[in-house]
């Protein structure tokens, strides 16, 4: 998947002699990179990020006997490293970038000379519909976020609308889970998805939301995305 797993997973399906398509996100590779290239030079690496994850587990066993994963800002206390001076922090590139942020202030406390990654590594994807999320959220008694409850981006969604301001924010993975319950007293609904959730599923929550009365669309932009990654070459269309 795009999360991305660890090298084990690889060496097992070769033994097996399973045709294997890497679909690992680039930008999860770009952490996976990070998290040896700092293992060769022998560092402690704090991973943030949820403990049991996809994503997580694949990036710590990239280098399992470097990596620690910190799951919150709480988590802090409990971290131990062999040299102060040589640590550093990486991310799961799904999280909330406030909450992130707080765990690597309270890392910072605890580690003066801990450094930083080479580059951002939380997802411009996820960052983007978070800060999306903040600018309409305020004006919303509800937001609905379309996404999978397994979907890390997608939860961190729900976090943000209702720390930024929304009355009540759910997670639906289609039209047919809203509740017409959650319309009582509604007058604007936000509308947001996960970073790799189809238009399709968006659209038939729109059209949903058409028939409750509030079809009315007005876009928030607050990013525009260009960025293209190309297909696992396994897959890509033949050339003509």
């Amino acid at each position: 998947s795009a999360h991305g797993v660890a090298p084990t997973v690889h060496v097992e399906a070769a033994a097996r002699n399973l045709q294997t398509i890497d679909a690992t996100c680039p930008l999860v590779t770009k952490v996976h990179n990070e998290a040896k290239r700092f293992a060769r030079d022998d560092y402690d690496i704090l991973l943030v990020g949820h403990e049991g994850h996809e994503e997580v587990v694949g990036t710590a066993g990239e280098a399992p006997d470097h990596v620690q994963v910190v799951d919150n800002p709480d988590a802090v206390d409990k971290v131990t490293v062999r040299d102060p001076n040589k640590v550093i922090w990486l991310s799961q590139t799904t999280l909330s970038v406030d909450e992130t942020m707080e765990t690597v202030r309270r890392l910072r406390e605890k580690f003066p000379t801990l450094q930083d990654p080479p580059s951002d590594d939380i997802c411009y994807a996820t960052q983007n519909r978070q800060v999306a999320v903040k600018a309409m959220a305020p004006e919303c008694e509800l937001v609905i976020v379309v996404g999978s409850t397994n979907s890390s981006n997608s939860v961190r969604l729900v976090e943000v609308a209702l720390g930024a301001g929304s009355q009540s924010s759910y997670l639906v993975d289609c039209a047919d889970d809203i509740d017409p319950a959650w319309f009582s007293g509604v007058t604007t609904v936000g509308v947001t998805s996960g970073a790799s959730v189809p238009e399709i599923l968006v659209r038939g929550v729109l059209d949903r939301l058409a028939e409750y009365g509030y079809g009315t669309v007005q876009p928030v932009t607050t990013a525009n995305e260009t960025l293209v990654f190309a297909l696992p070459r396994e897959i890509r269309p033949a050339r003509k």
